[in-house]
């Protein structure tokens, strides 16, 4: 490993999601986002750390009509065991932002549903890439996301440590004009490269508990 340069992967958790969703991409939803970001590297790069960003999803509420608090809790059991599937990798961590709910009505037949809205995941990336790079962790940052938001905390990067590199990866599906012209250079994750990061049907625990991909998720 002499030698090679230093990379940390940052993964927007949700615009990846969004980017496999949006793609059909479904089996790959159980995805081992560590192996993702080794497929991801030129030969002379070492991967240091794998940081995912995300929030939790919040379960259903006693208000909830039965059927969707039955949906809530069945996302939220998925997630939970594909977070769980990740905490098993070793330098990879997970920094979590929050959902705030928000209830909705329509104008029109005055219909009302409940939506979530992610926040903190651009906020926690931009504070960790800044961190990373005054801390001197980093050669080459490699940022999986299509979120325009990052533009900034990218181009004081590259205005402070103009020998740092950052490379971005776009989620499939997704791109950004801005992003690509922060970026040193720029790439689609491509669907083979997501199916062969997946993780086996059964992962287990350090403890010997076995974690299974959802059903849903085949």
């Amino acid at each position: 490993m002499a030698g090679k340069r230093r990379v940390i992967a940052y993964i927007d958790g949700f615009n990846l999601y969004f980017g496999l969703r949006e793609s059909g991409l479904r089996r790959c939803y159980w995805l081992n986002i560590q192996a993702l970001a080794e497929s991801l590297l030129r030969p002379d790069q070492q991967l240091v750390v794998t940081k995912y960003f995300t929030a939790r999803i919040a379960g259903g509420r006693a208000g909830d009509a039965r059927d969707r608090r039955r949906s809530l809790d069945q996302k939220r059991k998925r997630q939970s065991d594909f977070l769980e599937a990740l905490n098993t990798l070793s330098d990879f961590d997970i920094f979590e932002g929050h959902f705030l709910g928000k209830d909705v009505r329509c104008r029109s037949c005055q219909a009302s549903w409940r939506t979530h809205e992610e926040k903190m995941t651009d906020v926690q990336i931009a504070t960790e890439m800044l961190d990373d790079a005054f801390d001197d962790r980093f050669d080459v940052a490699l940022i999986l996301s299509a979120d325009s938001d990052l533009v900034p905390p990218m181009n004081s990067i590259r205005r402070r440590f103009p020998r740092k590199r950052l490379v971005v990866c776009f989620p499939p599906g997704r791109g950004s004009v801005q992003l690509k012209r922060a970026a040193h250079s720029s790439l689609t994750v491509s669907a083979e490269k997501l199916e062969a990061a997946r993780f086996p049907d059964e992962v287990a625990k350090p403890d010997g508990y076995v974690l299974r991909r959802p059903a849903q998720w085949r």
